[in-house]
């Protein structure tokens, strides 16, 4: 097999790199939307509003993933990864790889001769993606580098064989007998145009968030006029004597004699632009990203004025259901590729892919049931069993109430 070589994944990983280092700035919170310079005046133009709205959609999604380990599991897949801190490491994978569309699970031999699987993001690796197993032909990553991001141990991943790359030091090579790279990417809704798939924060929910973070900020500016209104004087002697602005905007009682013709000053002051303008547009703009991300308005911050049951969450949470069982289909092929590999290594034993055809993914329920939702399941499994016998396993009543 011709490979693309090392000087190619690197120049890959940079042209890819911008792109997730921008969404990850809007899942932390850190970017700063462009400032259209129409309604901001010259001192606050430095003014930072943020929403989380992005981090939502992500963590919204992802809490809803719980890995339970494997069915079918003949190879101790379920073992690999309970020695590895599954929880932590397939959490840690599946939020990165909403945030950046693809995450890399690394794969070592520790030195008790076991497997070792620790999580890469999106940044730091790539690859050249076989598209029939999902796993890569041949494979890059930055595995440690400084406070500035720059790499100081890389490694190049071919099948067979992993080369490590020391900064200041000469490259040495590993042997192994798996039949694939030790690089396995976790991927969030592939497609034949992109097999490395899709972040969950869209171009749509980027420039939405945009939008509605520039209406937070005019909202904040509005309010200072709105809490103390402009004031005007009209006919003021020019020789009177000059008043405090601040005691006039926060005095009770304001007193100004007449001047020696009798004459006094008209005092008024200027309407004030409401509030309300920013706060309709601010839910429009919740609505656009709760369309396009599966949300509700009340997850977003504009609650309904009556509590929802278990079953109308539910309800209005179906696109978000919806997405998540689609990443739990595409999640568990990572999962189940990383535990095939790292069996391979543990036995050193080159097994063939399609020897785990059998062995499947489970996962928790998308959402819990409640006591409501645990009679009506109860009464099911009733009937069924009466048709069936013994048709509802432990297994099965797992995966379909969670306990």
């Amino acid at each position: 097999m011709a490979y693309k070589g090392i000087e190619y994944l690197r120049n890959k990983l940079i042209a890819k790199r911008g792109r997730v280092l921008l969404r990850y700035s809007y899942y932390d919170m850190k970017h700063r939307a462009a400032d259209l310079g129409i309604s901001t005046p010259p001192d606050l133009v430095g003014m930072m509003s943020v929403l989380g709205w992005c981090a939502k959609a992500v963590d919204s999604l992802a809490d809803r993933l719980t890995f339970q380990g494997f069915e079918n599991d003949a190879y101790g897949l379920a073992n690999i990864f309970e020695m590895n801190n599954q929880d932590v490491l397939v959490d840690s994978g599946i939020l990165g790889a909403l945030i950046s569309a693809c995450d890399f699970i690394y794969i070592t031999t520790g030195a008790d001769g076991f497997p070792q699987m620790r999580v890469i993001d999106g940044r730091h690796a790539t690859g050249i993606i076989d598209p029939v197993t999902y796993m890569l032909k041949e494979g890059y990553a930055v595995i440690e580098f400084d406070e500035f991001d720059n790499p100081l141990v890389e490694a190049y991943f071919v099948p067979g064989a992993t080369t490590i790359i020391e900064k200041g030091k000469e490259p040495y090579t590993v042997k192994n007998v798996a039949p694939y790279p030790l690089l396995v990417p976790m991927i969030y809704r592939p497609d034949a145009t992109r097999p490395f798939g899709h972040a969950r924060i869209s171009r749509a929910c980027m420039d939405i968030v945009d939008s509605a973070v520039r209406t937070v900020k005019r909202s904040e500016i509005s309010a200072e006029f709105y809490s103390y209104p402009q004031k005007w004087i009209l006919g003021m002697d020019p020789n009177a004597e000059k008043m405090d602005k601040w005691k006039v905007t926060m005095s009770s009682m304001l007193r100004i004699d007449k001047d020696d013709d009798g004459d006094k000053p008209v005092v008024g002051q200027f309407q004030t632009a409401p509030q309300t303008p920013h706060t309709e547009q601010l839910r429009q703009l919740a609505g656009l990203f709760a369309g396009e991300t599966g949300l509700t308005l009340d997850d977003l911050g504009f609650p309904s004025q009556n509590p929802s049951s278990s079953e109308a969450i539910k309800a209005a949470h179906e696109t978000l259901r919806l997405t998540a069982r689609k990443a739990q289909r595409t999640f568990g092929v990572g999962l189940l590729n990383a535990g095939y590999l790292a069996a391979c290594i543990r036995d050193e034993v080159p097994y063939a892919r399609n020897q785990l055809a059998k062995t499947r993914v489970m996962w928790a329920p998308i959402f819990e049931a409640d006591a409501s939702a645990l009679g009506g399941i109860g009464d099911a499994i009733m009937k069924i069993q009466t048709s069936f016998p013994d048709y509802f396993t432990e297994d099965k009543l797992r995966e379909l109430t969670g306990i």
